[in-house]
C-alpha cells in the first residue's frame, strides 16, 4: 500500500483532529441539560490532561512550567485562553453549533486587525477585503436585528476577541517561553476560574452517567490538541489551517441529528461566505509565501548563475 506523503498525512491529522473537537463541542451542548457550564468546563479541563500529558517535549520538564521569559505577556495568554474556553462552552450550550462556529471562525479575523494594531504587520488590500467578507458572512448568519440574540452570541463573538488576543500575545512570546508553560498555565487558571464559580454558584457531583460524559469530552479534547500538533509538525500550515472549516459540517450534521438545529437557507449562504472568505485568506498567504520564495530563488541565481543554466533544454520528458 502507498504510503501518505508529509503533507497528505498532516491533512488527515488536521480532519481527525478537528472532528474529535467537534464531537467534544457536540457533547458539551448534550450535558448542558444537566450541567452548568462551569461544572462542564471543570471536569472537561481535568480529563484533557490525560491525553495532554503525552504531547510534552521531551527536552522540558512540568517543574519548570512557571519559570517565564516574559510573564506579562504569559498572563495575558492564560486570562484569555481561559475567558475563550468558559464562554464558547456557554455559547455551545445555549445556541445553535453551526452559529457559535460562524462567530469563532472570526478569530483569524480579529488576529488580522490586532496583528495592525499592536504588531504593526502590513496588510494587503485583498486580505482586508477578506475581513469584510467575513464580517459580511457572520451577519447573514447571526442577522441582527432579524433573529433573536442571545447571550450565546455575545459570549462567542467575546470569545473570538478572546482568543485573538491570546493568538498575538503568543506570537510574541514566541521561542521564547516553553510549550509546559503555554499548556499548563491556561489549564491550570481555567481550572481554578471554573472551581471559583462553583465554590460561589454551588454545584453537586454529577451522576457516574455524566462524569463519563465529562470525561468523553475532555479526552477527545486532549486527543485533538495532539493530533493538531502532530498535523502541524507533519504538513505546513497553510495545508493544515482550512481543515478547520470541516467544523462548520460537524456542526450542521450534529445539529440536525441530535439537536433539531437546522439552519435555513440564508443561513446557509453565510456559512459558506465565512468558509470561502477563511480559506480565501489562508490560500493567499500560502501564494503570497510561493511567489517571494521564487522571486527570492529567481535573484539568487540571476546574481550566482550556475554553470548549469547554460546547457541548453533537456530531453523531452517521457
Amino acid at each position: 500500500m502507498r504510503s501518505l506523503s508529509p503533507a497528505t498525512l498532516g491533512v488527515v491529522l488536521a480532519l481527525l483532529a478537528y472532528a474529535a473537537y467537534s464531537t467534544g463541542d457536540a457533547m458539551v451542548k448534550g450535558l448542558g441539560g444537566s450541567l452548568s457550564p462551569f461544572e462542564i468546563g471543570f471536569f472537561t479541563t481535568v480529563f484533557s490532561i490525560i491525553p495532554a500529558l503525552f504531547s510534552k517535549p521531551k527536552d522540558e520538564r512540568w517543574r519548570d512550567t512557571f519559570k517565564l521569559s516574559r510573564p506579562w505577556l504569559m498572563t495575558v495568554i492564560a486570562v484569555c485562553r481561559t475567558a475563550s474556553a468558559m464562554l464558547i462552552t456557554y455559547s455551545f450550550v445555549t445556541i445553535p453549533l453551526a452559529e457559535a462556529y460562524s462567530l469563532v471562525f472570526l478569530i483569524p479575523v480579529m488576529t488580522i486587525i490586532l496583528s495592525v494594531l499592536i504588531l504593526r504587520e502590513p496588510v494587503t488590500l485583498d486580505r482586508w477585503a477578506l475581513v469584510v467578507l467575513s464580517f459580511i458572512g457572520v451577519v447573514i448568519v447571526v442577522r441582527p436585528g432579524f433573529k433573536d440574540l442571545e447571550l450565546g452570541h455575545l459570549t462567542a463573538f467575546l470569545c473570538a476577541i478572546s482568543a485573538a488576543i491570546s493568538v498575538t500575545a503568543m506570537r510574541m512570546v514566541s521561542g521564547k517561553e516553553r510549550r509546559v508553560s503555554l499548556f499548563a498555565l491556561p489549564g491550570l487558571l481555567t481550572l481554578a476560574a471554573n472551581a471559583a464559580f462553583l465554590v460561589i454558584l454551588g454545584a453537586t457531583w454529577p451522576t457516574w452517567e455524566l462524569l463519563a460524559g465529562l470525561l468523553v469530552c475532555g479526552i477527545l479534547g486532549g486527543i485533538g490538541y495532539m493530533l493538531q500538533i502532530a498535523a502541524v509538525a507533519a504538513a505546513p500550515a497553510s495545508r493544515v489551517a482550512p481543515m478547520q472549516y470541516s467544523q462548520i459540517v460537524w456542526a450542521l450534521l450534529f445539529g440536525a441529528l441530535f439537536f433539531s438545529e437546522a439552519p435555513d437557507a440564508i443561513g446557509l449562504v453565510g456559512l459558506a461566505v465565512v468558509v470561502i472568505a477563511g480559506i480565501g485568506n489562508i490560500f493567499a498567504d500560502g501564494a503570497r509565501t510561493r511567489l517571494a520564495g521564487r522571486w527570492a530563488e529567481y535573484r539568487a541565481r540571476r546574481d550566482n548563475p550556475s554553470p548549469d543554466d547554460f546547457k541548453g533544454p533537456g530531453p523531452d520528458p517521457v
